[in-house]
């Protein structure tokens, strides 16, 4: 399989792959240092917690999902959300973070496996014409557009979140 899913399997594969990859690195970390400012965050020179990384798969996730419903719905879609443009992803990053700010660890667990959930039903519902036939958002189709906020994001959290891990060891030892 390439590294990039070019069908509903590989799309698939990539999204479970990467969840099940990062929930068990996130299930290894103490609920005590779940909200340590300790990972670099999305916008150069910040410092984020953990608990941010998981609302901001959480909030991405919830947007593709928000994308889908309203097209499908023919309504009109505000990408990549309301008030945000594409060069203002920091802020909107923030916002995830905000939203989230006050959900204990284990719930912020449960969103992000239930979103991922939710994501996975969606393409199951779909197929490889409707993800990957003809562009979707500019030159982009719907299963490239699923893959940049889900599994491409969990893969680069989770070297973080690994790295966040090592650096407690260390400090434990």
């Amino acid at each position: 399989m390439s590294s990039i899913p070019s069908n509903k399997a590989e799309l698939e594969s990539a999204i479970e792959t990467a969840f099940a990859k990062l929930l068990c690195d996130y299930q290894s970390i103490p609920v005590s240092l779940a909200r340590e400012k300790a990972l670099e965050g999305n916008t150069k020179g910040t410092q984020i917690s953990v608990c941010d990384t998981l609302a901001y798969l959480i909030g991405w996730g919830q947007l593709v999902l928000k994308w889908h419903h309203r097209q499908s719905q023919g309504l009109p879609v505000d990408f990549p959300e309301t008030g945000y443009k594409w060069n203002q992803l920091g802020s909107l990053a923030a916002h995830f973070h905000q939203q989230y700010e006050h959900w204990d660890y284990s719930a912020l667990l449960d969103a992000f496996e239930q979103t991922t959930a939710e994501i996975l039903q969606l393409i199951s519902a779909l197929d490889d014409n409707a993800l990957y036939g003809s562009p979707w958002y500019g030159k982009w189709t719907l299963g490239r557009m699923i893959q940049f906020n889900t599994s491409s994001p969990m893969k680069t959290i989770r070297t973080k979140v690994r790295r966040f891990n090592k650096q407690q060891v260390v400090k434990l030892g």
